[in-house]
């Protein structure tokens, strides 16, 4: 719980993201800068009083802001969605940031010709009859991509826990499909995969969360910001 009286900002700890959300807190009146070396995750702020800047991976955001570490944070909604079960009653939309977009997708072998919907990767059960296992779709969007299925009706697969590069598991065969983000699709044809015609999960962008666990007034930062 921050207890401290400062506002604590989540800002993701480099990268283009980091630059965008420096670049859009700056727009408004409030500078960000990376303290010390490229290494070491400290930062300042300067144009208001009582504000301290956490630089965090973008995927740490989300608990930080459940654990009431931080006030306010950057992340994808992809991420909050996907770690925070009861993401509504943990955080609040504060702004979407107009950047860092990408799509939560469902993509299948370019060559499944007639595999184009949910309902045609649904006729898995025949899949599992004549190879002997669940067609195996590699993820790290767990929470997410098992809704999205039970909504959807898809029972017969299994999910397969990426740790590397989503795209090269079906090349290597530990996969048959995959759910992944992805912004441009470039990876995923240049790996031979396409995405179902109804298989986008999810649309993502960098959104500035607010904790509803947040012990500190917000008002005057948010004013500042002309939230």
């Amino acid at each position: 719980m921050n207890g401290s009286g400062m506002i604590k900002i989540g800002v993701p700890s480099k990268g283009r993201l980091m630059e965008q959300t420096f670049a859009w807190f700056g727009a408004r009146g409030l500078a960000m800068r990376r303290s010390g070396a490229e290494r070491e995750y400290s930062g300042a702020v300067e144009g208001m009083e009582g504000v301290e800047l956490v630089l965090l991976a973008a995927s740490e955001v989300p608990r930080e802001l459940e654990a009431g570490r931080i006030d306010l944070g950057v992340t994808g909604t992809d991420l909050v969605r996907e770690e925070l079960a009861d993401w509504t009653g943990v955080v609040a939309e504060v702004a979407r940031l107009g950047f860092g977009q990408a799509d939560l997708i469902l993509a299948v072998p370019a060559v499944w010709v007639d595999v184009d919907t949910l309902d045609d990767l649904d006729a898995a059960a025949a899949f599992r009859a004549a190879h002997g296992f669940r067609l195996r779709i590699a993820t790290k969007y767990h929470r997410l991509v098992r809704e999205f299925l039970t909504e959807n009706g898809v029972a017969d697969y299994q999910l397969v826990d990426s740790l590397g590069a989503t795209e090269g598991t079906v090349k290597n065969l530990t996969a048959e499909a995959i759910a992944d983000i992805t912004s441009s699709g470039e990876t995923l044809r240049a790996n031979h995969l396409k995405v179902l015609s109804d298989g986008v999960i999810l649309r993502s962008e960098a959104v500035l969360f607010r904790a509803r666990a947040a012990r500190v007034d917000l008002g005057p930062l948010l004013g500042r910001l002309g939230l």
